[in-house]
């Protein structure tokens, strides 16, 4: 396996310098300040992933303004109050993106958030608390217990949370199998997840880095990507 130098230099060169590079790195949060965002936020962009998944982004930003003002800024004990009528006829508003099944997601996934505020104090603290060198538990974990978090929705809405993450990019997945670092065929198998987990925990024991540079790098090591 490549020493994470190697393919941090090899980035480097295609992207023109360190200094290059480095400007294109994901920022994260500390897990204090995972700790302290409202519950609201993880809900909201758990929505906006679900609705961004195989649409136009774009668009779903441009009305993201009116998703928070009809979903009460997606505070999970308000909109558990909610008739199944009243998510119906939310789900029917122009304003939004008019996707009952996606709608729908919204009230499991506040119910989700809601138990494990009861369980752990609050959702933000549950995520802060996860083990570092396991997030693609915190994946599964998401994927079981949400909905519609599964494949790279739920790591794309964490990424966009600040949590530290790497993906399985189209660009990292092609590098783990063409380095033979997983076998197996699915990125969504446990088994991948598993793999992918450890090579990721080696190469940030050798760098000291986030696993978000680590899988950016990656990506910028490889594939189409050269500036």
């Amino acid at each position: 396996m490549e020493t994470f130098e190697q393919i941090y230099q090899r980035a480097a060169a295609r992207k023109g310098g360190e200094q290059a590079l480095e400007s294109l790195m994901p920022v994260t949060l500390s897990r204090a300040e995972l700790a302290q965002l409202d519950d609201s936020r993880y809900l909201a962009q758990f929505t906006k992933s679900i609705f961004q998944s195989g649409f136009v982004w774009r668009v779903v930003e441009q009305k993201w303004p009116d998703f928070e003002a009809q979903f009460f800024n997606f505070e999970p004990e308000t909109l558990l109050l909610l008739s199944d009528e009243q998510w119906e006829k939310k789900a029917q508003d122009p304003k939004i993106i008019r996707n009952l099944s996606k709608v729908m997601t919204i009230k499991h996934n506040a119910q989700m958030i809601y138990d494990l505020q009861y369980e752990q104090g609050s959702f933000a603290q549950f995520v802060a608390q996860w083990p570092n060198e396991d997030v693609v538990g915190l994946w599964q974990f998401l994927k079981k217990r949400g909905k519609r978090l599964g494949g790279n929705t739920g790591p794309y809405a964490l990424r966009y949370l600040g949590f530290d993450t790497f993906l399985l990019t189209n660009d990292v997945w092609a590098y783990l199998k063409a380095h033979n670092i997983v076998t197996a065929t699915s990125a969504t198998s446990v088994r991948a997840l598993t793999e992918a987990q450890a090579a990721f925990n080696q190469w940030q024991q050798q760098s000291g880095r986030t696993f978000s540079v680590i899988s950016r790098t990656i990506a910028m090591s490889m594939g189409d990507n050269v500036v």
